[in-house]
């Protein structure tokens, strides 16, 4: 069942009929939810129909076309047709609609291109504008439309449209950007500690409708930032939308009283609607910007346990995970492997820095080949390399010390139409370890391959040199090559 979920696409490029299908359906839908919450007969107390399309524009690119944006349109003539009777009033109407679904769906595309997908705290900045310019074109023609239909002025009704669909643009359009499908019908239920910055989400509402007063449509804003710091970016644009949406409602139906000594008058409206926008771009911001530190970390962090240049642990990357395994894994027998690339600086000198790097990444790369799951390997330094496997006992370190020996010797390396030989010694420590020792037997373990690994190089290279007794040295003879 979840697998259907996850798989569950409404929009596909290759399927135009279900695509236009599926904008028709989504903006009758939510044509119906906006008329149903008319305060006057042509707006709307929230309207999400342009705020969800356009977020459904500028989330699938493939869907900006003209002919899908006359699917919109005609569905909103179509419900106006069925259920009003405004005649040429509704082409210039939801023309308007259009405008501010247009305008919003094509800044964000290009934004999305300029970007190329990164989390910028900037562009949260940049959506609450283009938001606002959308609202100002919608509330222009969409109150020169309303004009032959409502009793009020152009002015007054520019102010109602401008605060409505800036709000709401604000409020949804981020929503609409990063929500994101669930992996399972019934989600497990959060830790109880999780769940505080709701909790206090909805106590600072259930504040602001006790205490009343234009500041306190400011009062969820210290929850809301909880919430960006503790939550996804999907989460937090989603609580921020519903906040400003219940917000709204509550100050529309009085029920948060901004105005204690007067009844509720459209200038109170545009203002509380014009905060509520105003305030939800924050946690917003704030989340986009926890993305970024949380994605900057990450890269920082990978770029701090990996070789940059041939893409296995770092020294201190490889100290990292052996401290990983100790709280993870049970007892085990250790093989610590040295490998250093005999006469490498010899590369350097008579091909190149440029040949002697791409000889260390193909030489890591075939090394992990080799090692595979079995264990980790590791860059210390130059040409020298670490391997660290659970061995099971010394012989078997050995015959993977050998693997390992036999394959690099077997496959020359090709460099601008010239073949090298590339042999590697090795050195071998190998011991018993308990899970919580794993680093201090590590680090004695090098110890001892360092010695063998010298051994190997005295007794002329291209060899795998290791304890089998403590009074028996091994010290393979060159084969293979």
């Amino acid at each position: 069942m979840s697998s259907a979920i996850t798989s569950f696409k409404l929009f596909r490029p290759d399927s135009p009929l279900r695509n236009a299908v599926g904008i028709f359906v989504l903006t009758t839908l939510f044509y119906f939810v906006g008329a149903e919450l008319r305060l006057v007969e042509a707006l709307s107390l929230f309207w999400p129909l342009n705020g969800v399309m356009a977020g459904v524009f500028a989330r699938y690119a493939y869907l900006n076309r003209l002919h899908y944006y006359a699917v919109s349109y005609v569905a909103m003539l179509t419900y106006d047709a069925v259920t009003t009777s405004w005649g040429i009033a509704s082409v210039v109407i939801n023309l308007s609609n259009m405008v501010f679904i247009v305008i919003v769906a094509l800044l964000v595309i290009r934004d999305k291109r300029l970007l190329k997908g990164r989390p910028d705290p900037i562009n949260a900045l940049r959506l609450f504008n283009y938001c606002l310019i959308a609202a100002v074109f919608c509330a222009l023609l969409g109150a020169f439309g309303s004009v032959g239909i409502d009793s009020k002025a152009f002015w007054p009704l520019f102010a109602d449209w401008f605060s409505e669909q800036f709000s709401t643009g604000v409020l949804i359009v981020p929503c609409m950007l990063t929500v994101k499908m669930p992996q399972r019908l019934i989600p497990s239920l959060p830790a109880p500690e999780k769940c505080l910055p709701v909790l206090a989400l909805i106590i600072s509402v259930v504040a602001s409708v006790v205490i009343g007063g234009a500041g306190s449509l400011a009062f969820p804003l210290p929850a809301l930032i909880w919430c960006a710091v503790r939550y996804s970016l999907p989460a937090t644009c989603l609580l921020t939308f519903l906040t400003g949406a219940v917000e709204v409602i509550l100050v529309a139906n009085s029920i948060i009283n901004i105005a204690v000594a007067t009844p509720l008058s459209t200038p109170l409206m545009f203002s509380a609607r014009l905060g509520i926008a105003t305030m939800a771009i924050c946690p917003v911001m704030v989340s986009v910007s926890v993305a970024a530190i949380n994605s900057l970390i990450k890269q920082v962090s990978l770029r701090a346990d990996f070789d940059f240049l041939t893409h296995v642990y770092s020294r201190s990357g490889l100290y990292e995970a052996l401290k990983h395994e100790e709280a993870h894994r049970h007892p085990r027998y250790l093989t610590v492997m040295l490998l250093d690339i005999d006469y490498f600086k010899s590369i350097n000198d008579n091909y190149g820095h440029e040949c002697g790097d791409r000889v260390l990444a193909t030489f890591a790369q075939k090394v992990q080949k080799v090692v595979g799951e079995e264990g980790m390997v590791a860059r210390m330094g130059g040409e020298e390399f670490a391997v660290v496997v659970n061995s099971g006992d010394a012989r078997k370190g050995i015959e993977l010390a050998e693997r390992i020996r036999v394959s690099i010797a077997n496959h020359p390396f090709i460099w601008r139409q010239q073949t090298l030989f590339i042999t590697v010694s090795i050195g071998l420590g190998s011991g018993k370890s308990e899970s919580w020792q794993l680093t201090e037997v590590f680090t004695r373990l090098m110890a001892e391959a360092d010695d063998y690994l010298y051994r190997s190089k005295k007794a002329g290279r291209n060899r795998t040199s290791a304890r089998l007794s403590d009074d028996l040295i091994v010290a393979e003879p060159e084969s293979g090559t």
